[in-house]
């Protein structure tokens, strides 16, 4: 009811005021919650396609570096970071390592392979809660915990604020999710609330791509043990084959020998004995050493190659071996000389260094010519000693170097006299020189002869 003068209004006693007069209000407020609902509903619309697109392409087989790798470039219209490190629970639960890092700064000094305990950590409280953990301020953090390793490599990247999320997959904690930013203060609540609407099917997610990556390094060893045992398969074709071809000849050699000087009715006088005997010593004598070759071969490729260190005079050691060789290489006509060198004081197994050297002269006087000289020499170089075996023979092709320390190894020159090869002298020479700390290698050209020479640490100068 209106009474009174034009212009002036009263309420009635009693009556309720208009609603109209308040609806302004309340569609603002409508329109502000709607407007919270679109956003919050856009947030999770971002969410889902970004999980769908990942689990789509771990579904295609993507490993875990590239999962992470995708959530990194994804996120960011999710959770603000500069960094994101992923870091696996190991040992039952004791113990956690840095898996995976990555970040926009560049220089990640917290990066896989880091390791830490979990007992006693705020890590393990973390997995306590199930819930994420925000730090405000790392520097301010680091101040209150000094003795943080991680926390202090984090804030010498440049980083003043993180989110610790735990991966939980079937009710167990398999890992943690480090967001990081530069600047402090940066996660809130909403960033908790956010990655936990996502967490258990980013943790699934992970957790697939990990077993992807174990299964991807099982099968790559599968295929180093598989490559390994088709290299074994054939050496041991080849050995089987230098066997038919390197042991049937002397073999039948020994037996028509031994079945000449058996036979009664064989009329052989004393000298044609001795060179049946002669030739069974001979044959007999390549035989033992091609299994001595063959043994040492499978005790080195076994790690089974056990060196007795001794201190040794180097120069005295080469003039007694160039003696020995010196003597037998005379019957053939061919001279082993040693030239004047330094004497020193080296660290070695001295059976396996003259296994070295009995190897390189004997192959130098075999394949040298009558009337030409081998020459052994040694020098220091440094922190080592050279040693080097020069000889007058045709010398040897390109395609000869490349295969001439590999096991069972033929080459186009042909020795002068006729003597056997088992094809693993020189292999067994490189393995026993590697065994050393030292080096092998050749100089040679067709027609200009070999210098083979290696390398060992030096002890020093000798005494005297």
């Amino acid at each position: 009811m209106i009474n009174g003068s034009a212009g002036a209004t009263h309420l009635v006693p009693g009556r309720a005021p208009s609603p109209f007069g308040e609806l302004p209000a309340q569609v603002s407020r409508l329109g502000t919650a709607l407007q919270e609902l679109a956003d919050s509903l856009d947030q999770r619309l971002l969410e889902t396609e970004h999980l769908g697109r990942i689990t789509t392409q771990v579904n295609q087989g993507l490993l875990l570096d590239e999962i992470l790798d995708r959530v990194f470039e994804s996120f960011q219209g999710v959770i603000p970071y500069d960094r994101i490190g992923f870091s696996l629970i190991v040992d039952e639960g004791a113990a956690v390592i840095a898996r995976w890092a990555r970040s926009n700064l560049g220089d990640i000094k917290l990066g896989a392979g880091f390791r830490a305990s979990l007992e006693g950590s705020s890590l393990q409280a973390v997995l306590a809660t199930g819930r994420p953990r925000i730090i405000d301020d790392l520097q301010e953090y680091l101040a209150g915990k000094p003795g943080s390793e991680s926390t202090r490599l984090i804030v010498a990247e440049g980083l003043r604020s993180s989110l610790t999320c735990p991966l939980i997959v079937n009710g167990e904690p398999v890992g943690f999710m480090f967001f990081s930013s530069t600047q402090p203060r940066q996660y809130s609540s909403e960033h908790v609330a956010v990655f936990q609407g996502i967490t258990a099917q980013l943790s699934v997610i992970v957790e697939k791509g990990r077993m992807a990556s174990e299964l991807d390094a099982q099968k790559h060893e599968m295929e180093l043990q598989n490559e390994d045992l088709r290299r074994l398969d054939t050496i041991k074709n080849r050995f089987l084959g230098m066997v038919a071809h390197d042991l049937r000849n002397p073999i039948a050699s020994i037996q028509m020998s031994a079945e000449l000087l058996a036979d009664p009715i064989a009329f052989l006088d004393a000298e044609e004995r001795s060179a049946f005997l002669s030739d069974i010593n001979r044959q007999a004598g390549y035989m033992v050493e091609l299994i001595d070759d063959l043994l040492d071969v499978t005790k080195i490729e076994s790690g089974r190659l056990d060196l007795h260190w001794e201190s040794i005079d180097l120069g005295e050691f080469l003039e007694d071996t160039v003696r020995r060789h010196a003597n037998l290489a005379a019957r053939k006509g061919t001279q082993v000389v040693l030239t004047d060198g330094y004497n020193g004081v080296v660290q070695v197994d001295r059976k396996r260094l003259r296994q070295v050297l009995d190897n390189l002269i004997s192959n130098a006087v075999k394949f040298s010519p009558a009337g030409s000289a081998v020459e052994v020499t040694h020098r220091r170089e440094g922190g080592s000693w050279t040693v080097e075996v020069k000889d007058q023979g045709p010398g040897l092709t390109d395609v000869d170097r490349k295969t001439l320390f590999e096991d069972f190894a033929t080459l186009s020159a042909k020795p002068t006299g006729g003597e056997n090869s088992t094809g693993l002298g020189m292999a067994i020479t490189r393995r026993a020189v590697e065994a050393h700390g030292g080096e092998i290698g050749i100089d040679s050209q067709p027609g200009r002869g070999s210098t083979f020479w290696f390398t060992i640490p030096g002890a020093g100068p000798s005494a005297g």
